[in-house]
């Protein structure tokens, strides 16, 4: 059976399965749509939202930066990681308490204000729809190369499916068919992993590999990764960063992110009782931590598999990798699986010294010397994991696997993300300000519509991303990070914040976030409208876009904080109510013994 009647079996079976349970599990009420009814188990739902927490970024990205960047690109770990806790710890018990279905939902609540709702839901759809298109642009990286068609039908083709399975079943649709999504994605990212580090280094345990002793050299894995890389003119893979302000701005740029999520946060309205939601988040950060634990061996191994593929003389080499490096592989001799991501259009061949051989190394450095005259092989970052299985020469059956995985962790990510926006607009724009009247099925039909325009929105915009899937991600979460995260957390632990406040910062933390991203990515992500080249010297103080969105968090709590304070405090009701949702019925005074 040929590689591409596999793919197509795993694939194909993958797809047959979750448009099954979206059918079994259909929604039959708008309860069902937007929160499954509200009777998940905690374990359910614990991997459900793990499938929608470990999304395309997570699968398919995150190890290709970490292969690209090292250590330095450890902080999308450490963020996504940190920010869950905060999530699990800080919100997500207090929201299950308060009882409603959405975020707009408890903030134009809280907050006494339709104002603060609709706020609420342009922060929404913003965050969610920038977070959509990493989700779309790697299920197109999936598609293209496991289906053997363009990265634009790759594309469309993911938006087709989540379509079926999305718009039909609502939550109650998604939260089954994310169940086994993460079965097929966990599975897939691990079997590959456990291969590939017995044959680096008889580990076959990938984070315990990671820091074994590399077989064919007998040094050990990172040593060997760090020489390798500095001999194509690389900083060392485990070398620090010098921008610290930058890597610990993005960090908690990620983790006020990931507490902000709307599409996480409405996982917790899906179980039965408060407890439930706590359980729930303990089960998800269990079933993340074997995806997470994994990626760094998956980065590591990739980065040193691409590079021996090119040099094949650096493998089994201790020292002398100069002389390594000046016989790299004929173009004509290239791997099967290089031949194959070439007709994807994410690995490019340029012979620039008409040599016949490839020259893979960093540009900045000169190696004229060598008669090199520049990179002639470009990867995307976001095919790596996908790769790995082919660079490896691992059977036919891992490489569908995988493929089915990838495919699998963009798609629950996206259709959680699009009942996320779809909820926001059916719900709490339509039925709670525009028409309080319509009826239940008036309201679903507006929702699946809703739904259906948000993807078609999310797949223009994947054809143009503003960079690879975890880029496009982390750009989202600043967004998210700098709008929502704060006016939740004031919400639930400040009775004295009132609407004007909230507000005020709502849209002071969106509006200096997008207006610094737009700066440097284009507006509205749109190539060739950015005012500043995306580089290091022209950033304000060092700080990356993607780090903005602690910066935009600090001026969301600052200005809501100050005019709160300016401004007529909450009515009774709403401190009564703010104190209710922390503390547990009928507790008291601590007594003093």
């Amino acid at each position: 059976m040929s590689q591409f009647a596999i793919n197509l079996l795993f694939v194909g079976a993958s797809f047959a399965l979750y448009i099954g349970i979206a059918i079994w599990a259909r929604a039959g009420s708008t309860k069902d749509f937007y929160v499954a009814g509200g009777g998940v188990h905690p374990i359910t739902n614990g991997m459900a939202t793990a499938a929608d927490w470990m999304s395309a970024a997570s699968f398919i990205s995150m190890a290709g930066l970490l292969a690209s960047g090292g250590y330095a690109n450890s902080t999308f770990l450490m963020g996504w990681t940190g920010g869950y806790v905060i999530l699990a710890m800080l919100l997500a018990p207090y929201l299950r308490k308060f009882g409603k279905f959405t975020v707009p939902d408890f903030i134009g609540d809280r907050f006494y204000s339709n104002t603060a709702r609709l706020v609420a839901i342009v922060c929404l759809i913003v965050a969610s729809v920038t977070y959509v298109i990493g989700q779309m642009t790697g299920a197109g990286v999936a598609f293209s190369r496991f289906l053997e068609v363009s990265n634009t039908w790759g594309i469309w083709l993911a938006a087709l499916i989540v379509f079926l399975y999305a718009v039909f079943g609502g939550m109650k649709g998604i939260t089954y068919t994310q169940v086994a999504q993460y079965i097929v994605l966990i599975i897939a990212y691990t079997i590959p992993a456990v291969f590939i580090a017995f044959q680096l280094t008889g580990n076959p345990i990938p984070m315990f590999g990671m820091f074994s002793t590399h077989t064919e050299s007998g040094i050990p894995l990172l040593a060997k990764l760090d020489d390798v890389v500095s001999a194509l003119g690389f900083r060392d893979y485990t070398a620090d960063v010098d921008n610290k302000l930058n890597m610990v701005l993005f960090t908690l740029s990620l983790m006020v992110g990931t507490a902000g999520l709307p599409h996480v946060i409405i996982r917790f309205f899906t179980v039965p009782k408060v407890a439930d939601a706590r359980w729930s988040a303990g089960w998800a950060l269990v079933f993340i931590a074997l995806l997470y634990l994994t990626a760094p061996a998956v980065g590591s191994m990739a980065r040193l598999n691409l590079a021996t593929t090119v040099y094949p003389e650096m493998a089994g080499q201790v020292e002398n990798y100069e002389e390594a490096a000046q016989n790299p592989i004929l173009y004509e001799e290239r791997p099967d699986w290089v031949r194959t991501w070439e007709e994807t259009g994410l690995i490019t061949f340029n012979d620039l010294n008409n040599d016949g051989r490839i020259q893979m190394y960093n540009d900045a450095a000169d190696y004229s010397d060598r008669g090199w005259e520049g990179n002639e092989l470009t990867v995307n970052n976001d095919i790596l994991v996908l790769a790995n299985p082919e660079i490896a020469n691992l059977p036919g059956w891992v490489i569908g696997l995988i493929a089915a995985g990838g495919i699998a962790a963009a798609l629950s990510t996206a259709a959680g993300l699009l009942l996320a926006i779809s909820s926001a607009i059916s719900h709490d724009l339509i039925k709670t300000m525009i028409n309080p009247k319509i009826t239940e099925k008036g309201e679903m039909l507006a929702a699946r519509i809703s739904m259906g325009g948000a993807i078609l929105l999310a797949t223009y915009l994947g054809l143009n991303p503003p960079g690879f899937a975890a880029q496009t991600v982390a750009l989202a979460f600043g967004i998210a990070g700098a709008s929502l995260f704060p006016a939740l957390m004031m919400g639930i632990f400040s009775t004295r914040m009132n609407s004007s406040g909230a507000v005020a910062g709502m849209l002071a933390g969106l509006i200096c976030t997008l207006l610094y991203i737009f700066t440097y990515l284009g507006w509205f992500f749109v190539p060739d409208t950015n005012m500043l080249a995306n580089t290091p010297d022209n950033w304000i103080f060092g700080i990356s876009p993607l780090s903005f969105g602690a910066v935009g968090a600090m001026i969301n709590f600052a200005v809501a904080f100050a005019v709160s304070r300016v401004t007529a405090a909450p009515p009774q009701e709403i401190q009564d109510l703010v104190e209710s949702v922390r503390y547990p019925k009928g507790a008291g005074m601590a007594i003093d013994h």
